[in-house]
């Protein structure tokens, strides 16, 4: 019983994970960006994801991790980080 608890646990937050994602991307595609992701492994033998999206302006992140949705979040993250600063130099001026 405890097993299928856990696969459902499981199951449950790769679900949230694969929505989390969708959105994300969409709100980039939304924003004008174009993005693709890779999985490689590294020299141990462990997976690594790859984000990377990139703009017509030349503008471009790219994001790696152990976890897909983590390189993602990070990725959120940094544009949000860029937006912000980018914001702001254009209010100083």
């Amino acid at each position: 019983m405890m097993k299928m608890i856990q696969a459902a646990g499981s199951q449950f937050l790769e679900e949230v994970a694969r929505w989390r994602i969708s959105t994300l991307l969409s709100n980039l595609s939304k924003a004008g960006w174009s993005w693709g992701c890779v999985s490689a492994l590294d020299r141990e033998g462990r997976t690594i994801w790859m984000a990377d999206p990139q703009r017509d302006d030349g503008k471009r992140f790219v994001a790696r991790a152990d976890e897909k949705l983590t390189a993602f979040l990070e990725l959120e993250s940094a544009i949000r980080r860029a937006s912000v600063k980018i914001s702001f130099l254009q209010n100083q001026a």
